[in-house]
């Protein structure tokens, strides 16, 4: 565990500094694995809370003493599946669509959880829409009689999602070049800094620190709400005319304010980039082409909005034709390899106990940004963090596989109760994983409110 969050803390800039000390199961039985699950996940943590108290340290000359327990670190990368509404029922997070296929020589994983990816699916398939037993029928058929890198193509090239389920080895051959970058890319973007607010007594890590959150689904949310509950000012920004789902319309937006912007329109980017002006940090999880139309991108922000730390994340990385992709966790696993090396008889791909990629690419969002800033205070220059689900694959990959027998993981709720806190709306859901001087951290802005936020800094 050690020489994981070593390896991370490098990547960072941060190399010989100390993690947390943790407790609990190094292996706890929820994110049970052949792959090193558990030890990824409590690393990107463990390396996001090291990376919060190196920024204190920067900004008050004091390092704050940190804790984690391995048992809520396997709470809180399943937090979706734990967010509870006043009656005690989840939301599902997939939809009917969204699901492994027979394809005539292998498997596909689609997703169509938005209303938009579903019909760019069905258009590429030739389905017709209508009831979901129906239209899971059809597309069975349809995909059975077809390869499944065809599949793949028609899908991609119709704007839905699938992709080919392939080995390790073959994604290496396949894959996007970037995979050959550090797990937390950190490249220098300019000077002239934006002076770093002061803490007050008894502040947190990132007190005072704005954070403009452009990211959805589970990724780049999670890293902007745990930069929130440690201090930063987030506001999450959404497109009105692509609304968020219900799930992520909760769990997406703890710890932050939730606003919306029509970027399409003039008035809409000027009012993005005057919220960038008084921004720190800025997250983005959008493809580079609707970036640079909306002069977002890294060497644009720098040059409009310089001293402004950028965090680029990305399913696939940025360059290339994969780069120009849209991707989600349960994509990325089986076209990494992930899906055949956790499968259970060798005929069907497996799947992990958690949304890993996405839980630990968004605590590594976090610490990237942290980091970042920690090096603005001392040096005066700002960075551009890039991370991607596929960089986050092939780390897991690159742990190997434990030995056989580690059975499935436990889903008792027990085990996520003890972190359970009420959001104030009749919702409860995880805290946030870690201590600082022993205090437990929090989540501000609750109860979550989705999109009603002024589109300001307030």
């Amino acid at each position: 565990m050690t020489t994981l969050v070593d390896g991370v803390l490098a990547d960072l800039g941060l190399a010989g500094l100390t993690g947390p000390q943790l407790a609990g199961d190094p292996q706890p039985a929820a994110l049970a694995s052949p792959l090193a699950v558990a030890e990824c996940a409590i690393a990107s943590v463990a390396a996001c809370l090291t990376a919060a108290a190196d920024l204190a340290s920067a900004r008050t000359g004091r390092r704050p003493e940190v804790a984690l327990d391995t048992g809520h670190v396997a709470a809180a990368v399943r937090s979706e599946v734990w967010l509870r509404d006043a009656d005690g029922r989840g939301i599902d997070g997939f939809a009917p669509l969204s699901r492994l296929w027979r394809a005539a020589d292998g498997w596909v994983r689609t997703h169509a959880n938005y209303p938009w990816h579903r019909t760019a699916l069905l258009a590429s398939l030739g389905v017709d829409d209508g009831r979901d037993a129906e239209v899971q029928t059809t597309v069975a058929d349809v995909i059975a009689a077809r390869p499944a890198g065809e599949i793949e193509r028609a899908v991609y090239a119709a704007g839905g999602l699938a992709v080919a389920a392939r080995t390790r080895s073959r994604w290496e051959a396949d894959g996007p070049a970037p995979l050959a970058l550090p797990l937390v890319d950190m490249a220098p973007l300019s000077c002239a800094p934006l002076p770093v607010p002061p803490v007050a007594p008894g502040g947190l890590p990132a007190s005072g620190v704005r954070v403009l959150d452009l990211t959805r689904v589970i990724a780049g949310p999670v890293g902007t709400r745990m930069l929130g509950a440690l201090g930063a000012d987030v506001l999450r920004v959404d497109d009105p005319r692509r609304p968020e789902l219900a799930l992520h319309a909760v769990d997406g937006v703890i710890g932050k304010a939730s606003t919306t912007l029509d970027a399409r329109t003039a008035d809409g980017r000027r009012a993005l980039h005057r919220l960038l002006d008084r921004a720190d940090v800025l997250v983005t999880g959008q493809r580079p082409g609707a970036l640079r139309r909306l002069g977002l991108d890294p060497d644009q922000v720098a040059d409009r909005h310089p001293g402004t730390v950028v965090v680029t994340l990305s399913a696939w990385g940025t360059a290339g034709v994969w780069g120009a992709r849209r991707g989600f966790d349960s994509l990325v696993q089986i076209a990494t390899g992930i899906g055949w090396a956790t499968s259970t008889d060798g005929v069907r791909p497996g799947a992990l106990p958690c949304q890993l990629l996405d839980h630990a690419t968004g605590y590594l969002v976090a610490a990237g940004a942290l980091a970042a800033l920690g090096r603005r205070v001392r040096t005066g220059d700002a960075t551009h963090v890039s991370v991607s689900l596929a960089r986050t694959a092939r780390w897991l990959l690159d742990q190997g596989t434990a030995p056989v027998g580690r059975g499935p993981g436990d889903d008792s709720p027990a085990r996520a109760d003890a972190w359970r806190v009420a959001l104030g709306n009749g919702w409860s859901a995880i805290s946030p994983p870690g201590r600082l001087d022993g205090r437990a951290l929090g989540w501000p802005h609750l109860p979550p409110a989705y999109g009603q936020a002024p589109p300001d800094w307030c």
